[in-house]
Protein backbone atom coordinates (compact mmCIF):
# COMPACT_ATOMS: atom_id res chain seq x y z
CA UNK A 1 0.00 0.00 0.00
CA UNK A 2 2.50 2.25 0.82
CA UNK A 3 4.62 1.46 -2.07
CA UNK A 4 1.44 2.23 -4.15
CA UNK A 5 1.09 5.70 -2.68
CA UNK A 6 4.68 6.76 -3.27
CA UNK A 7 4.52 5.64 -7.17
CA UNK A 8 0.96 7.49 -7.36
CA UNK A 9 2.37 11.06 -5.97
CA UNK A 10 4.76 10.49 -9.10
CA UNK A 11 1.83 10.23 -11.35
CA UNK A 12 2.05 7.07 -12.64
CA UNK A 13 0.19 3.97 -12.05
CA UNK A 14 1.32 1.05 -9.74
CA UNK A 15 1.97 -1.58 -13.16
CA UNK A 16 3.74 0.71 -15.17
CA UNK A 17 6.90 -0.31 -13.24
CA UNK A 18 5.93 -4.08 -14.19
CA UNK A 19 5.57 -2.87 -17.65
CA UNK A 20 8.80 -1.10 -17.64
CA UNK A 21 10.40 -4.29 -16.67
CA UNK A 22 8.50 -6.35 -19.11
CA UNK A 23 9.46 -4.36 -21.90
CA UNK A 24 13.28 -4.30 -20.82
CA UNK A 25 13.39 -7.90 -21.11
CA UNK A 26 12.03 -7.87 -24.13
CA UNK A 27 14.31 -5.41 -25.66
CA UNK A 28 17.54 -7.29 -24.55
CA UNK A 29 15.91 -10.34 -26.02
CA UNK A 30 16.29 -8.78 -29.18
CA UNK A 31 19.66 -7.12 -28.48
CA UNK A 32 22.45 -8.39 -30.83
CA UNK A 33 25.58 -8.49 -28.30
CA UNK A 34 28.03 -9.33 -31.39
CA UNK A 35 27.61 -5.96 -32.60
CA UNK A 36 27.69 -2.53 -31.50
CA UNK A 37 23.84 -1.93 -31.49
CA UNK A 38 23.59 2.21 -31.35
CA UNK A 39 21.36 4.70 -29.33
CA UNK A 40 19.38 5.23 -32.38
CA UNK A 41 18.39 1.60 -32.69
CA UNK A 42 17.61 1.01 -29.12
CA UNK A 43 15.16 4.54 -28.83
CA UNK A 44 13.61 2.82 -32.06
CA UNK A 45 13.26 -0.99 -30.18
CA UNK A 46 11.78 1.15 -27.59
CA UNK A 47 8.92 3.37 -29.36
CA UNK A 48 7.84 0.26 -31.51
CA UNK A 49 7.08 -1.24 -28.18
CA UNK A 50 5.77 1.34 -26.28
CA UNK A 51 3.62 1.57 -29.53
CA UNK A 52 2.36 -1.99 -29.17
CA UNK A 53 1.78 -2.10 -25.51
CA UNK A 54 -0.50 1.73 -26.01
CA UNK A 55 -2.96 -0.18 -28.21
CA UNK A 56 -3.61 -3.25 -25.26
CA UNK A 57 -3.85 0.20 -22.81
CA UNK A 58 -4.68 3.22 -22.34
CA UNK A 59 -1.27 5.26 -22.23
CA UNK A 60 -1.65 9.27 -21.77
CA UNK A 61 1.55 11.03 -23.52
CA UNK A 62 3.12 11.70 -20.69
CA UNK A 63 3.50 8.34 -19.67
CA UNK A 64 4.68 7.49 -22.89
CA UNK A 65 7.30 9.87 -22.99
CA UNK A 66 8.54 8.68 -18.87
CA UNK A 67 8.27 5.19 -20.33
CA UNK A 68 10.57 6.05 -23.15
CA UNK A 69 12.86 7.64 -21.43
CA UNK A 70 13.08 5.35 -18.24
CA UNK A 71 13.42 2.27 -20.69
CA UNK A 72 16.60 4.05 -22.20
CA UNK A 73 18.34 5.20 -19.21
CA UNK A 74 17.75 1.47 -17.53
CA UNK A 75 19.61 0.14 -20.75
CA UNK A 76 21.82 2.59 -22.44
CA UNK A 77 22.56 4.76 -19.38
CA UNK A 78 22.89 4.84 -15.31
CA UNK A 79 19.29 4.07 -15.00
CA UNK A 80 17.18 6.13 -12.22
CA UNK A 81 20.14 8.09 -11.76
CA UNK A 82 20.37 9.71 -15.21
CA UNK A 83 17.66 12.25 -14.72
CA UNK A 84 19.76 13.54 -11.50
CA UNK A 85 23.31 13.64 -13.23
CA UNK A 86 21.85 15.70 -16.03
CA UNK A 87 19.92 18.25 -13.66
CA UNK A 88 22.48 21.00 -13.27
CA UNK A 89 20.85 21.87 -9.76
CA UNK A 90 22.22 18.67 -8.05
CA UNK A 91 25.16 18.81 -6.63
CA UNK A 92 25.87 15.69 -4.32
CA UNK A 93 23.77 12.36 -5.13
CA UNK A 94 24.28 9.52 -2.09
CA UNK A 95 22.94 5.95 -3.08
CA UNK A 96 23.05 4.08 0.28
CA UNK A 97 22.40 0.81 -1.27
CA UNK A 98 18.87 -0.22 -2.26
CA UNK A 99 18.02 1.59 1.33
CA UNK A 100 17.43 5.08 -0.22
CA UNK A 101 19.10 7.76 -2.58
CA UNK A 102 19.90 11.30 -0.91
CA UNK A 103 20.30 14.28 -3.24
CA UNK A 104 21.80 18.02 -2.21
CA UNK A 105 20.41 20.79 -4.13
CA UNK A 106 21.57 24.18 -2.91
CA UNK A 107 22.88 23.21 -0.52
CA UNK A 108 20.29 21.13 1.50
CA UNK A 109 19.76 17.54 1.43
CA UNK A 110 16.59 15.74 0.74
CA UNK A 111 15.14 11.85 -0.18
CA UNK A 112 14.72 10.98 -3.92
CA UNK A 113 11.77 9.37 -3.86
CA UNK A 114 12.77 6.61 -6.65
CA UNK A 115 14.69 3.35 -5.51
CA UNK A 116 17.04 1.18 -7.36
CA UNK A 117 14.71 -1.97 -8.84
CA UNK A 118 17.47 -4.48 -7.22
CA UNK A 119 21.04 -4.72 -5.58
CA UNK A 120 22.17 -6.23 -9.13
CA UNK A 121 20.89 -3.46 -11.28
CA UNK A 122 23.04 -0.75 -8.66
CA UNK A 123 26.08 -2.94 -9.28
CA UNK A 124 25.84 -2.80 -12.72
CA UNK A 125 25.62 0.78 -12.73
CA UNK A 126 28.28 0.51 -10.80
CA UNK A 127 30.34 -1.74 -13.09
CA UNK A 128 29.64 0.63 -16.05
CA UNK A 129 30.77 3.83 -14.27
CA UNK A 130 34.00 2.26 -13.16
CA UNK A 131 34.56 0.60 -16.91
CA UNK A 132 34.11 3.37 -18.22
CA UNK A 133 37.15 5.17 -16.62
CA UNK A 134 39.54 1.54 -16.81
CA UNK A 135 39.33 1.31 -13.04
CA UNK A 136 38.32 -1.73 -11.27
CA UNK A 137 35.99 -2.12 -8.18
CA UNK A 138 34.75 -5.85 -6.55
CA UNK A 139 35.52 -7.71 -3.37
CA UNK A 140 38.78 -8.03 -3.23
CA UNK A 141 38.98 -4.62 -4.14
CA UNK A 142 35.71 -2.83 -2.65
CA UNK A 143 36.89 1.09 -2.87
CA UNK A 144 37.24 2.96 -5.37
CA UNK A 145 37.22 6.36 -7.14
CA UNK A 146 36.01 7.15 -10.52
CA UNK A 147 34.13 9.62 -12.63
CA UNK A 148 31.80 10.00 -15.24
CA UNK A 149 31.39 11.77 -18.84
CA UNK A 150 30.28 15.00 -17.50
CA UNK A 151 33.41 14.68 -15.06
CA UNK A 152 31.66 14.21 -12.11
CA UNK A 153 33.54 12.79 -9.40
CA UNK A 154 32.52 9.19 -8.30
CA UNK A 155 33.11 7.38 -4.90
CA UNK A 156 32.37 3.60 -4.69
CA UNK A 157 32.31 1.58 -1.11
CA UNK A 158 30.84 -2.16 -1.73
CA UNK A 159 30.85 -5.16 0.61
CA UNK A 160 32.53 -6.20 2.86
CA UNK A 161 33.27 -2.79 3.76
CA UNK A 162 29.64 -1.28 3.04
CA UNK A 163 27.68 -3.45 5.11
CA UNK A 164 24.34 -2.02 3.65
CA UNK A 165 25.08 -2.49 0.57
CA UNK A 166 27.03 -1.07 -2.26
CA UNK A 167 27.40 2.50 -1.89
CA UNK A 168 27.84 5.03 -4.08
CA UNK A 169 28.76 9.32 -4.21
CA UNK A 170 28.96 11.18 -7.14
CA UNK A 171 29.49 14.95 -6.31
CA UNK A 172 28.84 16.65 -9.87
CA UNK A 173 30.85 19.93 -11.19
CA UNK A 174 29.09 22.75 -13.45
CA UNK A 175 29.43 22.43 -16.68
CA UNK A 176 30.90 25.66 -17.20
CA UNK A 177 33.41 26.24 -14.30
CA UNK A 178 32.60 28.53 -11.83
CA UNK A 179 35.10 31.76 -12.42
CA UNK A 180 36.31 34.34 -9.90
CA UNK A 181 33.44 37.11 -11.39
CA UNK A 182 31.09 34.65 -10.11
CA UNK A 183 32.00 34.02 -6.93
CA UNK A 184 32.73 37.52 -5.95
CA UNK A 185 29.10 38.18 -6.86
CA UNK A 186 28.27 35.30 -5.02
CA UNK A 187 29.95 36.70 -2.09
CA UNK A 188 32.51 34.16 -1.62
CA UNK A 189 34.81 36.92 -1.50
CA UNK A 190 35.47 40.60 -2.11
CA UNK A 191 36.73 42.20 -5.25
CA UNK A 192 39.83 43.58 -3.42
CA UNK A 193 40.88 39.91 -2.51
CA UNK A 194 39.93 38.37 -5.85
CA UNK A 195 42.54 41.15 -7.17
CA UNK A 196 45.11 40.42 -5.10
CA UNK A 197 45.12 36.49 -5.51
CA UNK A 198 45.10 37.38 -9.05
CA UNK A 199 48.13 39.53 -9.07
CA UNK A 200 49.84 36.65 -6.75
CA UNK A 201 49.03 33.56 -9.46
CA UNK A 202 50.87 35.96 -12.43
CA UNK A 203 53.79 36.69 -10.14
CA UNK A 204 54.40 32.77 -9.71
CA UNK A 205 53.13 32.98 -5.92
CA UNK A 206 52.82 28.86 -4.40
CA UNK A 207 49.21 28.29 -3.51
CA UNK A 208 47.24 25.83 -1.28
CA UNK A 209 43.69 25.58 -0.96
CA UNK A 210 42.11 24.60 2.14
CA UNK A 211 38.99 23.92 3.53
CA UNK A 212 36.52 20.74 4.76
CA UNK A 213 34.43 18.72 2.45
CA UNK A 214 31.91 20.52 0.27
CA UNK A 215 33.63 23.83 0.87
CA UNK A 216 34.61 24.22 -2.58
CA UNK A 217 38.11 23.83 -3.18
CA UNK A 218 37.97 22.40 -6.12
CA UNK A 219 35.90 25.12 -7.85
CA UNK A 220 37.93 27.69 -6.30
CA UNK A 221 41.64 25.71 -7.96
CA UNK A 222 39.84 26.01 -11.32
CA UNK A 223 38.93 29.78 -10.72
CA UNK A 224 42.23 30.68 -9.73
CA UNK A 225 43.95 28.82 -12.88
CA UNK A 226 42.10 31.53 -15.14
CA UNK A 227 45.10 34.11 -14.25
CA UNK A 228 47.35 31.85 -15.22
CA UNK A 229 49.14 33.48 -18.21
CA UNK A 230 48.59 31.69 -21.52
CA UNK A 231 51.50 31.25 -22.78
CA UNK A 232 53.43 28.73 -19.65
CA UNK A 233 52.63 25.03 -19.93
CA UNK A 234 50.75 23.71 -17.14
CA UNK A 235 50.98 19.91 -16.02
CA UNK A 236 47.87 18.45 -14.04
CA UNK A 237 48.21 15.74 -11.56
CA UNK A 238 44.79 14.43 -10.04
CA UNK A 239 43.19 11.14 -8.54
CA UNK A 240 40.55 11.60 -11.01
CA UNK A 241 40.31 14.09 -13.63
CA UNK A 242 38.28 16.87 -12.47
CA UNK A 243 39.56 19.94 -13.10
CA UNK A 244 38.66 22.12 -15.58
CA UNK A 245 41.23 24.68 -16.50
CA UNK A 246 40.59 26.31 -19.78
CA UNK A 247 42.47 28.50 -22.19
CA UNK A 248 45.67 27.59 -21.66
CA UNK A 249 47.15 25.58 -24.81
CA UNK A 250 50.29 24.25 -23.22
CA UNK A 251 48.77 21.89 -21.19
CA UNK A 252 49.09 18.20 -19.97
CA UNK A 253 46.53 16.28 -17.77
CA UNK A 254 47.50 13.27 -16.04
CA UNK A 255 45.41 11.04 -13.67
CA UNK A 256 46.68 8.41 -11.55
CA UNK A 257 45.49 4.32 -12.60
CA UNK A 258 45.10 1.53 -9.97
CA UNK A 259 46.37 -1.84 -9.94
CA UNK A 260 43.93 -4.37 -12.44
CA UNK A 261 43.51 -7.87 -12.70
CA UNK A 262 45.22 -7.76 -15.80
CA UNK A 263 48.29 -7.49 -14.18
CA UNK A 264 48.98 -3.85 -14.52
CA UNK A 265 51.11 -1.70 -11.45
CA UNK A 266 49.01 1.50 -10.01
CA UNK A 267 50.48 4.70 -10.82
CA UNK A 268 50.08 6.99 -8.18
CA UNK A 269 49.91 10.83 -7.78
CA UNK A 270 53.48 10.40 -6.68
CA UNK A 271 54.41 8.67 -9.74
CA UNK A 272 52.64 11.33 -11.45
CA UNK A 273 54.60 14.32 -9.82
CA UNK A 274 58.41 12.55 -10.48
CA UNK A 275 57.22 12.24 -14.63
CA UNK A 276 56.03 15.71 -14.64
CA UNK A 277 59.68 17.20 -13.73
CA UNK A 278 61.14 15.84 -16.68
CA UNK A 279 58.35 17.48 -18.85
CA UNK A 280 59.40 20.79 -18.76
CA UNK A 281 56.41 22.24 -16.66
CA UNK A 282 56.08 25.99 -15.39
CA UNK A 283 53.65 25.07 -13.05
CA UNK A 284 52.77 21.91 -11.75
CA UNK A 285 48.89 21.87 -10.25
CA UNK A 286 48.11 18.98 -7.83
CA UNK A 287 44.13 18.50 -7.67
CA UNK A 288 44.38 17.25 -4.00
CA UNK A 289 47.33 16.28 -1.91
CA UNK A 290 46.08 13.62 0.78
CA UNK A 291 49.01 10.88 1.81
CA UNK A 292 52.67 11.04 0.83
CA UNK A 293 52.47 12.66 -2.46
CA UNK A 294 53.14 15.79 0.11
CA UNK A 295 57.06 15.19 -0.29
CA UNK A 296 56.75 15.00 -3.83
CA UNK A 297 54.95 18.63 -3.80
CA UNK A 298 57.37 19.86 -1.59
CA UNK A 299 60.50 19.20 -4.13
CA UNK A 300 58.35 20.55 -6.67
CA UNK A 301 57.96 24.12 -5.28
CA UNK A 302 61.67 23.92 -3.39
CA UNK A 303 63.18 22.86 -7.06
CA UNK A 304 62.48 25.93 -9.65
CA UNK A 305 58.79 25.29 -10.46
CA UNK A 306 56.76 28.75 -8.85
CA UNK A 307 53.39 29.51 -9.21
CA UNK A 308 52.40 25.50 -8.57
CA UNK A 309 48.73 25.21 -6.72
CA UNK A 310 47.27 22.67 -4.93
CA UNK A 311 44.57 21.30 -2.34
CA UNK A 312 44.18 19.58 0.79
CA UNK A 313 41.77 18.23 3.57
CA UNK A 314 41.82 21.11 6.99
CA UNK A 315 40.18 22.79 9.19
CA UNK A 316 42.08 25.78 9.32
CA UNK A 317 45.15 27.27 7.58
CA UNK A 318 47.16 26.16 10.69
CA UNK A 319 45.48 22.93 10.86
CA UNK A 320 46.91 22.21 6.65
CA UNK A 321 50.26 23.16 8.14
CA UNK A 322 50.05 20.31 10.19
CA UNK A 323 48.58 17.97 7.89
CA UNK A 324 51.39 18.37 5.77
CA UNK A 325 53.58 17.67 8.23
CA UNK A 326 52.12 14.54 8.60
CA UNK A 327 51.57 13.68 5.07
CA UNK A 328 55.29 14.64 4.72
CA UNK A 329 56.21 11.89 7.36
CA UNK A 330 53.90 9.38 5.95
CA UNK A 331 56.92 9.86 2.22
CA UNK A 332 59.63 9.75 4.16
CA UNK A 333 60.84 9.88 7.43
CA UNK A 334 62.83 13.59 8.09
CA UNK A 335 63.33 15.72 10.98
CA UNK A 336 60.41 17.43 11.65
CA UNK A 337 62.51 20.96 11.69
CA UNK A 338 63.52 20.04 8.08
CA UNK A 339 59.56 19.36 7.11
CA UNK A 340 59.11 22.51 8.28
CA UNK A 341 61.35 24.61 6.53
CA UNK A 342 60.99 22.95 3.48
CA UNK A 343 56.74 24.12 3.66
CA UNK A 344 58.00 27.30 5.53
CA UNK A 345 60.50 27.79 1.88
CA UNK A 346 58.00 26.15 -0.63
CA UNK A 347 54.86 27.29 0.20
CA UNK A 348 54.16 30.92 0.17
CA UNK A 349 49.93 31.52 0.28
CA UNK A 350 47.18 29.26 2.13
CA UNK A 351 43.65 30.15 1.11
CA UNK A 352 41.01 28.53 3.71
CA UNK A 353 37.40 28.14 2.12
CA UNK A 354 34.87 26.83 4.81
CA UNK A 355 31.04 26.37 4.33
CA UNK A 356 28.96 28.55 6.75
CA UNK A 357 26.03 27.27 9.13
CA UNK A 358 23.79 29.02 5.91
CA UNK A 359 25.47 26.41 3.60
CA UNK A 360 27.03 29.21 1.68
CA UNK A 361 30.77 28.99 0.47
CA UNK A 362 33.19 31.84 1.68
CA UNK A 363 36.97 32.02 2.06
CA UNK A 364 37.91 32.45 5.19
CA UNK A 365 41.20 33.24 5.57
CA UNK A 366 44.58 34.59 2.87
CA UNK A 367 47.06 33.57 5.10
CA UNK A 368 50.94 34.53 4.10
CA UNK A 369 54.01 32.14 4.95
CA UNK A 370 55.96 34.36 6.29
CA UNK A 371 59.21 31.97 7.10
CA UNK A 372 60.83 29.92 9.61
CA UNK A 373 61.48 30.98 12.57
CA UNK A 374 62.06 29.40 16.37
CA UNK A 375 61.44 25.79 15.00
CA UNK A 376 57.93 26.63 14.16
CA UNK A 377 56.47 28.01 10.55
CA UNK A 378 55.75 31.82 10.70
CA UNK A 379 52.30 32.84 9.18
CA UNK A 380 50.21 35.96 8.83
CA UNK A 381 46.80 36.85 8.16
CA UNK A 382 46.44 38.66 5.47
CA UNK A 383 42.30 38.41 4.72
CA UNK A 384 39.99 37.18 6.87
CA UNK A 385 36.46 36.73 7.44
CA UNK A 386 34.28 38.59 9.77
CA UNK A 387 31.10 38.07 10.65
CA UNK A 388 28.51 40.47 11.72
CA UNK A 389 25.35 38.66 11.91
CA UNK A 390 22.07 36.92 10.26
CA UNK A 391 19.59 38.71 8.12
CA UNK A 392 15.83 37.40 8.65
CA UNK A 393 16.51 34.26 6.41
CA UNK A 394 18.86 32.72 7.97
CA UNK A 395 22.01 34.20 6.14
CA UNK A 396 24.91 34.83 7.72
CA UNK A 397 26.03 38.62 6.95
CA UNK A 398 30.26 39.53 6.87
CA UNK A 399 32.73 39.75 4.44
CA UNK A 400 36.39 39.24 4.19
CA UNK A 401 38.35 42.10 5.63
CA UNK A 402 42.24 42.94 4.78
CA UNK A 403 43.84 42.21 7.98
CA UNK A 404 47.59 42.61 6.74
CA UNK A 405 50.04 43.27 4.17
CA UNK A 406 52.00 40.95 2.17
CA UNK A 407 55.50 41.04 3.44
CA UNK A 408 57.34 38.57 1.24
CA UNK A 409 57.36 40.66 -2.52
CA UNK A 410 60.12 39.55 -4.58
CA UNK A 411 57.96 37.76 -6.95
CA UNK A 412 56.01 40.15 -7.66
CA UNK A 413 58.70 42.82 -8.14
CA UNK A 414 60.32 40.00 -10.53
CA UNK A 415 57.32 39.83 -12.39
CA UNK A 416 56.70 43.66 -12.50
CA UNK A 417 53.43 43.97 -10.60
CA UNK A 418 52.81 46.28 -8.03
CA UNK A 419 49.82 46.47 -5.96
Amino acid sequence: MVNEEKTEEKGRKPDMEECKQRLKSVILEKLDFSRETSDEEIRDMIDGLIIGESKKRVMHLDERNRLRQELFYSIRKLDILQELVDDPDVTEIMINGTDGIFIEREGHVSAYEMKFESREKLEDVIQQIAAGCNRTVNEASPIVDARLENGSRVNVVLSPVALNGPILTIRRFPEHPIGMEQLTRMGSLTEEAAGFLSCLVRAKYNIFISGGTGSGKTTFLNALSSYIPRDERIITIEDNAELQIRDIPNLVRMETRNANVEGCKPITIRDLIKASLRMRPDRIVVGEVRGSEAIDMMQCLNTGHDGSMSTGHANSSADMLSRLETMILMGMELPLMAIRQQIASGLDIIVHLGRLRDKSRRVLEIAEIEGFEGNEIKTASLYAFEEEGEDGRGKVIGSLRKKGELKKRGKLRAAGICI
